[in-house]
Order: C-alpha cells, then structure tokens, then sequence
C-alpha cells in the first residue's frame, strides 16, 4: 500500500449535502487517493449505531456535488447502514477500502457524545470490519471552515501509511476551529465525560396532535475523570480541546468493564455450582 495509491470509503452522518463530507472527500481525491462516498441522503445525526431493518435501504449515485474524481451515493439509511452497505455490494465498493473515513462532522464529538455519534458509528462499522478507521469533528457548531481538518486528515493518513499501527482501531479525531498557527498541537487523549441537560419541549402539531422535542443542552463537561488503566497525567478529549490541541482518541468496540470482572470474580453475589 502506497500512499498516493490508498482506497477511501467516506461517509458521514450530516447528509450528502453537508459541507464537511465535500471539503473532506474533494482534498482526499485530490491529493491522489481513490474516494467512494457513501453517506446518508439526509442529516442523520445522533442516530448511534442503529440499523434500518423493518424498510428498504436505497441508494442512489450522485452527480455535480462533489469533485469529477469522487464516485458518490445518497443513502436512506443511517450512517452505519451506509457502510455496512458500502462494504457488503460489490456495485458500490468493488474494492475492499484500506481506510473508512467518517466525517468532518459539524461540531465536536467528546466524552460520552461518541455513544450516540453517528459519526462514531459509521466509522466504528469499518472497525468491525477489521479495517482501521477515522471519524474525524470540526469542534465548533458556527464555524463553517473545514479545509483545515481535511488537511490535517491528509497528513495524518500519510502518517499511517508511512507507520503501520499494530493492529485495527478507530480514531476518533476532533479538531478545534481555530487558524493553523493558534492550535497548540496534536495530543493522544483518552474519554472525558460530558452532562446534558435533557430537555423535552411540548408541542402542538397543526392537528392539536402532542409531541415532544428533544432540546438537550450541554450543563458540564468534566475535564478529568480518574481512569484505572492510564496514568493521571493523561488527558481527556475534553480537556484536550479546551486546551486547543487536536485530539486524537483511538476507541474500540469492546465495552468490557475489565476492572469490574476482576472485582466479582471472588464477590459473593457470584456463586458458582460444583
């Protein structure tokens, strides 16, 4: 695998339409690489990791969004259901890629954001897959400049290529919206914690008809949790990004709680039959 040579799968879960999937996979393809984009037809954010199974997934090719190098497909499905697909039909993705890309998502995905992120999601199905992958936050709600990022992003895959990790993982990389030379750095992080405020406003449909919406807002993001396997030192994406550094997490799909297992394994609500 060479890097100017490398075969992307992209998607995201702001839709076909979102500015940071076309800045992304327009700078991937022009610096080389071979870019499938396969994302949902529709903002899909905070879908998690769900799947569509009680209705028909489409997906259609799309022309004129993004560069003439990009092949490109609007899907009804949500982002996992997107790769999921892009993986699993030759007639979308004849090659098995050797990155899957999510992302650049509008606003940061931290701390416990990365449970409902459909930006994790996605890019967590190519983890499943064996394939290393990366969701990739602009850190930042307003802020609409996202060449940045996808610069970082270049670099960080050359980086890949040029060092192979030991094994499959999924970065989950978020950028502040600052200019080049006011970030502090690039920074391994672990996962802080983030609190919202859950909100459920009542409403009316023009019907008289009552629903609800969901307006959860964050109340506290907690800087530094005590972890028992890393050091103390070792910061949070939270942390991270209020420090002004990009933060790169590397998670996986297994939630074992190591430390619990070994406390019950002598506790006495666990009893065993001789």
């Amino acid at each position: 695998m060479t890097q100017s040579s490398l075969n992307l799968l992209i998607c995201n879960d702001d839709g076909i339409f979102a500015k940071g999937i076309r800045v992304l996979a327009n700078t991937l393809a022009q610096a080389g690489h071979q870019v499938t984009v396969v994302c949902p037809d529709q903002e899909r954010s905070a879908t998690g990791h769900g799947l569509t199974l009680h209705q028909p997934i489409r997906a259609k090719m799309i022309d004129g969004i993004f560069d003439e190098k990009v092949t490109a497909y609007a899907c009804s499905g949500t982002p996992s259901d997107c790769v999921k697909l892009a993986l699993s039909v030759n007639e979308v993705l004849k090659t098995r890629p050797d990155f899957v890309l999510s992302g650049i998502n509008h606003g940061q995905n931290l701390g416990t954001d990365v449970l409902y992120s459909g930006t994790v999601s996605a890019a967590m199905e190519g983890t499943i897959e064996g394939i290393t992958s990366i969701a990739v936050s602009l850190a930042n709600y307003t802020a609409t400049e996202f060449q940045p990022a996808a610069d970082f992003i270049v670099k960080f895959l050359t980086l890949l290529v040029e060092n192979p990790i030991s094994r499959t993982t999924l970065f989950n990389i978020n950028i502040p919206a600052l200019p080049s030379e006011e970030i502090a750095g690039v920074l391994i992080t672990r996962q802080g914690l983030r609190r919202y405020h859950e909100q459920f406003q009542h409403r009316l449909d023009p019907r008289g008809k009552s629903y609800y919406w969901l307006a959860g807002e964050v109340i506290e993001d907690i800087e530094q949790v005590p972890h028992p396997h890393l050091p103390e030192h070792t910061l949070t994406d939270v942390q991270g990004i209020k420090d002004k550094y990009i933060t790169i997490m590397p998670l996986q799909y297994d939630l074992t709680d190591v430390q619990m297992i070994n406390e019950l394994t002598d506790h006495p609500l666990i009893t065993s039959k001789k």
